[in-house]
């Protein structure tokens, strides 16, 4: 069976809204006999006259009268569906959105964040969530709203994402460093001695470890300064 011409649903409105194939014809802005033939169409797909001449007019089948609520309504909820999405008053929204987030977007980016919204939409909270891992279960289950974190292959495809900026690591050597002259190659950065940082949750503060050879590993409530490097 043939797909319907769906467009023939709105013709149909308007012709049993209208009584009168002239009359339907000049809110459509079709011709009359363009309109005689899309009624001819209607007639045929749904095998019924549908309008059908009584005295200088016409008059409505009872299987048309059946049908013009529906046609109706379903027009009508067709043209809300495609109709352009309004945008919300920010001044007027009333909610609390949850933000998953690593902590370091918080502090370059959370006091900046906090002050546009109460400026813009000041209904509007902010709940911070920490974001110790990848997994993106809250997100998916609807108890957190936005998530940031690295958009890449591994990212779920069900997830809509978009790009905030783009970061890259830095180096640090002390003045003098041998990696500090000339071209930086693998061989080179890997013969050298690292030292990593790692954030831990609130109230552990920072922990450090060596990655060569003398194994220490240790515990900082201060930040790293004037700890010396080879």
């Amino acid at each position: 069976m043939a797909t319907p011409d769906l467009n023939l649903l709105v013709t149909l409105d308007v012709l049993l809204a209208e009584g009168s194939v002239a009359r339907a014809a000049k809110r459509l802005g079709l011709s009359p006999s363009a309109m005689s033939r899309a009624l001819a169409r209607l007639r045929e797909t749904t095998g019924d006259p549908l309008l059908v001449r009584a005295g200088r007019g016409l008059v409505a089948t009872p299987r048309a009268l059946q049908l013009r609520e529906r046609v109706s309504q379903l027009v009508q909820e067709a043209e809300a569906l495609l109709r352009p999405a309004e945008q919300p008053d920010l001044g007027r929204v009333m909610r609390t959105f949850t933000l998953r987030t690593r902590e370091g977007f918080v502090e370059n980016f959370g006091a900046r964040l906090i002050a546009q919204v109460a400026e813009q939409a000041p209904g509007i909270r902010l709940r911070f969530l920490p974001r110790n891992d990848k997994d993106s279960t809250a997100l998916r289950d609807g108890t957190v709203d936005l998530e940031t974190g690295v958009v890449g292959k591994a990212t779920s495809p069900e997830l809509r994402t978009q790009g905030l900026f783009h970061d890259r690591f830095i180096g640090v050597v002390r003045a003098g460093h041998p990696l500090s002259c000339g071209a930086v190659t693998p061989v080179g950065y890997a013969s050298g001695i690292h030292i990593g940082v790692a954030r831990r949750a609130e109230g552990e503060g920072r922990s450090i470890r060596h990655s060569k050879r003398w194994g220490w590993r240790g515990r900082l409530r201060r930040p790293l300064q004037g700890l010396p490097l080879r």
